[in-house]
This record gives structure tokens, sequence and C-alpha cells, in this order.
């Protein structure tokens, strides 16, 4: 069995609930053992756009990064994710992250997943579950990451 980190993101529709599914939908692929607080946040890439609602989630699977990676978008797409722009809108996104601390450079995936440093859509949930996390490639912790990108843009979601 693997740990993977996983982000996922939503700005279309019923966002919350998109989320819950997502996270009901991953077993038995991935049993989910640690989820983030969930954070709305500004458009990344195309700004014109709905804010998104991010989270992170750790779980253990069986599963190879390859068949993972199958596997998380045959998902997205039975939740409803339609074809679309690259950072446009989406009903749903589920990336991998880490899986444990393989570096993986393949033409269809690259592990650990590209931009985390950049993005603080990901580190400050990620932080939450994960700060001491180690960056395989960056060689460097979660929260010594989360520190170096700006991170107004992201705040705790409430739904009242």
């Amino acid at each position: 069995m693997s740990t993977v980190y996983l982000g996922l993101g939503t700005n279309m529709g019923d966002r919350l609930l998109n989320l819950q599914r997502a996270v009901e939908s991953l077993e038995p692929a991935v049993k989910i053992t640690v989820v983030s607080p969930i954070y709305e946040t500004r458009a990344w890439g195309i700004e014109n756009q709905p804010d998104f609602l991010n989270m992170c989630a750790v779980g253990i699977t069986h599963l190879a990064p390859l068949a993972l990676l199958r596997t998380l978008k045959e998902l997205e797409n039975q939740l409803g994710r339609e074809p679309g722009e690259r950072w446009g809108p989406r009903l749903i996104d589920i990336d991998i992250l880490f899986y444990d601390d393989l570096i993986v450079n393949e033409a269809e995936l690259t592990i650990p997943h590209k931009g985390i440093a950049d993005r603080a859509t990901v580190l400050v949930p990620l932080c939450d579950i994960a700060p001491h996390w180690v960056h395989p490639v960056l060689r460097r912790k979660i929260e010594d990451l989360l520190v170096d990108v700006d991170s107004a843009g992201v705040w705790p979601y409430s739904s009242v």
C-alpha cells in the first residue's frame, strides 16, 4: 500500500457537494485517512471565473501511480466533469500531489504535481494536514514552502 496526497478543487455548481461526492467516491481506489479544511480560493491561471473551493486529502492505495491517475480521471468524468480549457472552470478536479516520496516524470503523469510550490491554493490546505511532509524534489517541508507564497487569495470556507 502507498500513501497518496490529493488536491481537490471545484468552482461550478454546488461546490461543497462536489467536494463531498468526490471524497466519498474515492473508495475503494483510495482509502482516505485525513482531509483538510475546505478553503475558498481565487481562480488561478484564468482569473475571470468563479472562486474555487479547494481541499487536500491523504489516503492509502494499492494502485500504481498511472493506474491511480486513470482511476481519478474516470471518477472526475463520472462526477460530471467535462473537457474544458486549461485552468478554466471545472466541476471537479482531483490531482495527485504526492505518491509516497516517488518522483515520476512521464508524458501522462508528473509526481510531485507541477507547481505545488507556487500555489497557495494547494499549500494552505496541505499544510493543515501534512506540514512536515518533505517535497521529494525540492527537499523542503510543506510549511516552509507556504511561507514563500502569497496566500491572500485563500481563506477558510464558510457555508453560512
